[in-house]
């Protein structure tokens, strides 16, 4: 079998060829830093950390991309009200996302490139684009996409030019009078009073948020890249400016394969702070434990909405814990197990639990159909449940213990709770990260940090010394 992704861009199923034989580039849009992450920002980071771990399972090599974008007018606001500098606000905002992040067990990317680290490569492509007629830059200093420079445009959202232009000049505002046209859309923009900004050719400024995205899989994953994912709300218009100036830049296809994860409502309406039904992680990790939250994402396919409510949760929760208590029925079992070897019953039982394993790789290799692959695991569970006795041999029960876990850990799922790190690791790990810094050889204090947070380990330095705990 291979895998099939539904491709956004054709809106059907493909079969997945990658551009390099045996490795993905893979380029997922991270949150905006400046408050703690939400659930909704939680769904796209479990579900392509899921595809993500399943290619890996099946041999890829993945480069795996995920920014933060640290520059923003949110940030700024945030900023302003607190009285200090945008930096402080983005760089707090990050270190909590990453505690979550490992608190859902969704594992580093290979790069987490930050916005306002790749400005060069920003002002470098904006310079392509004018040089190739593709942009232009007004009296102010800001500078316009040409949105009708690029004739594919639309073919990722599936809208038509003409429509989108009448739309948009109805909705024009003030001060986009400069504008060619209505659509065209914003790579670079003056600075206002107590913004940060950087030197360009055309004034001093920011970049706007679509070339951010565009540059830094550029840089990390080169012009034309595997898979390109986000939520829903992102295809149009961020990722069909992506298209639209990747490709102009570059004279290649931006990406083969898009993948979009559904909305994720509450109680069956749309989250929002105003409707007072707004949840972060954070929020959410004080009544469960993470892995829950995990599993309530991983119970519906990432393309289908989800609606989260506190049921549905308790049922993530006991579906979750019955692959745990299993794993610790079958970790008694062995441990108690008078024999050693394999019978030939025993051959027979795990020749059938093969099948299960068969199942969870046809569903996941039918578009990440996570929601499916959960039942093969149920399923290898109750057969677990049901053929393993205190009479059986410590290799069957190994075997199916071995079997659950492999499964469960592609799903991101830790079910042998005693596999993590002992103490006494973390601790020597610690006291390693702390001789680094000493000896400032932050590379590597960095590198144990993100190892911990990978295991679920949350690192917090305070005045009395590093504390830490499980996530």
């Amino acid at each position: 079998m291979s895998i099939k992704i539904y491709n956004t861009l054709s809106g059907k199923k493909e079969e997945f060829k990658p551009i390099e034989e045996g490795k993905v580039r893979m380029y997922v849009c991270g949150p905006t830093v400046y408050n703690l992450i939400h659930i909704g920002n939680a769904r796209p980071m479990i579900v392509f950390d899921t595809a993500r771990r399943y290619m890996e399972y099946k041999g890829y090599e993945v480069n795996y991309v995920s920014n933060f974008t640290d520059v923003d007018d949110k940030i700024i606001k945030k900023a302003n009200e607190e009285g200090v500098n945008a930096d402080v606000i983005s760089k707090r905002y990050i270190e909590e996302c990453r505690k979550d992040m490992a608190g859902m067990n969704v594992k580093p990317a290979t790069t987490h490139p930050l916005a306002t680290q790749e400005i060069d490569g920003m002002i470098e492509m904006i310079q392509t684009l004018i040089d190739n007629g593709h942009a232009y830059a007004a009296e102010d200093g800001t500078v316009y996409f040409r949105t009708r420079s690029f004739k594919e445009y639309g073919k990722l959202s599936h809208k038509k030019l003409e429509d989108l232009q009448g739309g948009m000049r109805s909705l024009q505002v003030s001060g986009e009078e400069q504008k060619e046209e209505a659509l065209d859309f914003v790579l670079w923009k003056p600075k206002k009073e107590g913004e940060p900004y950087w030197e360009s050719p055309w004034c001093q400024g920011r970049p706007g948020w679509h070339i951010e995205c565009s540059v830094m899989s550029k840089k990390y994953l080169g012009d034309e890249i595997d898979i390109h994912a986000g939520g829903e709300d992102l295809i149009f218009p961020h990722h069909e400016n992506e298209i639209a100036q990747s490709e102009s830049a570059n004279g290649r296809t931006f990406a083969k394969y898009w993948m979009h994860n559904a909305f994720l409502n509450i109680d069956n309406r749309k989250m929002s702070k105003s409707l007072g039904n707004f949840f972060t992680v954070r929020d959410i990790s004080e009544k469960y434990d993470l892995q829950v939250l995990r599993f309530f994402m991983l119970s519906a396919h990432y393309r289908s909405p989800l609606n989260f409510s506190d049921t549905l949760m308790e049922a993530a929760k006991s579906g979750y814990e019955r692959i745990v208590t299993s794993v610790d029925n079958l970790k008694y079992l062995g441990k108690n197990a008078a024999r050693d070897e394999l019978n030939d019953e025993e051959e027979r039982l795990l020749g059938e639990a093969a099948q299960y394993t068969l199942k969870f790789e046809a569903a996941m290799e039918d578009d990440f159909n996570t929601a499916d692959a959960l039942s093969a695991i149920f399923e290898l569970v109750k057969f677990a449940n049901t053929n393993s006795t205190p009479e059986s041999g410590r290799s069957f029960i190994e075997a199916l213990k071995k079997q659950i876990t492999e499964l469960s850990d592609i799903c991101g799922l830790i079910v042998d709770k005693e596999a993590g790190l002992l103490d006494s690791d973390i601790e020597a790990l610690i006291e390693e990260r702390q001789a680094a810094r000493k000896t400032k050889n932050f590379a590597r204090a960095d590198e144990i940090r993100n190892e911990l947070l990978e295991k679920g380990i949350v690192l917090e330095d305070t005045r009395e010394g590093v504390k830490w705990k499980r996530a």
